[in-house]
């Protein structure tokens, strides 16, 4: 028979409420109780009736997480972060992918909810924030994260997007680009935002890029982003004249756009400079590293989940909070057409390098 905290309260002569305070680390308990009691279920291998807990409380002590690729590092990157933060306060975490299709996004928010989890996580593949009212309706917990809807007023945790494109941009205009192409991504904030603040840095330098020169890729994860990044490439390599830098909706679509530019025999980042977004751990590996803007995708799991336990932990409904992380420049080989500046100490300048 499983263990059961009757069980384990008799054996140590105290209450079956002193134990169910010790597994909630609730703060009444001295440490030295806390200690045997742990002690003696670690011993007895005691596994919590997690179904019990659930009808006595209300609460499953799990986390819902909806991405739109499992595949594509940045994701991963924040369901790995995500998971960290959560464990240690000993909520578990149900993953699911929407495959970046609305409707499947809708099924799987449906069982979520059906699993009852505490409060859900989602980036969501959305073109409306109409699914997210019937949520609100519900009185259900939820936090966006990466995407937004900016006629919705929900919490959030993410990276200012206009700043990712105007800082992409910029970029390849100090080293010398004239005729900067870019590469967006789906019909998601994340890619509206970067198409944004590409367009307006091209405004603020007195420039206007020409409309061949900006080309959707559709897909965001990476099976699908390279092969829309290569595709895309080839069709910006048959315009005249053609780009010289090319600005990436994310780092899987400028994988597949230096495969374009070196399969058709010309250079990284002579012939064409590459800038993408996310700054994959596998950036520096590739035959020419690729510049990147860095999301801090640590930061925005650490910071989903924080805000995603205050949520289940809290009784009554709250005003929504954002989390706005500032993007990062680094710059490698794919986009270095000029010497970075080197300091009085001849280190590099502010930004990171790779």
């Amino acid at each position: 028979m499983p263990v059961r905290l009757k069980d384990i309260a008799e054996e140590l002569g105290l209450s079956v409420v002193t134990i169910s305070k010790v597994l909630r680390d609730h703060p009444d308990i001295a440490e030295k109780t806390r200690s045997r009691v742990l002690k003696r279920m670690k011993e007895l291998n005691y596994q919590p009736n997690l179904a019990a807990r659930s009808l006595s409380t209300g609460r499953t002590c799990s986390v819902g997480l909806i991405v739109p690729d499992l595949l594509h590092p940045f994701f991963a990157q924040i369901a790995t972060a995500v998971s960290a933060r959560v464990r240690k306060q000993r909520y578990g975490l149900i993953i699911s992918s929407s495959e970046e299709d609305p409707e499947l996004e809708i099924q799987e928010i449906d069982h979520m909810l059906a699993r009852r989890v505490d409060v859900l996580l989602l980036a969501s593949a959305q073109p409306t924030a109409e699914n997210f009212r019937r949520i609100q309706d519900q009185n259900f917990p939820y936090v966006l994260l990466d995407r937004r809807f900016p006629d919705l007023d929900a919490n959030f945790v993410g990276v200012e997007d206009e700043a990712v494109g105007r800082m992409a941009t910029r970029h390849l205009i100090e080293q010398g680009c004239q005729r900067i192409a870019h590469i967006s991504g789906p019909e998601v904030s994340t890619a509206i935002g970067r198409l944004k603040g590409y367009m307006d840095e091209h405004a603020a330098h007195g420039r206007l890029p020409a409309p061949e020169h900006m080309i959707s890729a559709g897909a965001s994860g990476d099976h699908r982003g390279e092969s829309g990044g290569y595709d895309c490439t080839v069709k910006l390599l048959a315009t005249n004249p053609r780009p010289d830098g090319i600005f990436c909706f994310n780092d899987p679509v400028a994988l597949g756009s230096m495969r374009a530019i070196l399969d058709a025999g010309l250079r990284i980042p002579e012939d064409i400079a590459i800038i993408g977004c996310g700054n994959l751990s596998y950036s520096d590996f590739l035959r020419v590293p690729l510049s990147s803007i860095d999301q801090s995708s640590q930061l925005i799991g650490e910071g989903a989940a924080t805000m995603a336990l205050a949520l289940a932990k809290s009784h009554k409904a709250a005003k929504s909070k954002s989390i706005v992380i500032l993007p990062e420049l680094i710059v490698r080989r794919s986009s270095q057409r000029v010497p970075p500046p080197l300091s009085k100490n001849e280190g590099w300048s502010v930004l990171r390098r790779g």
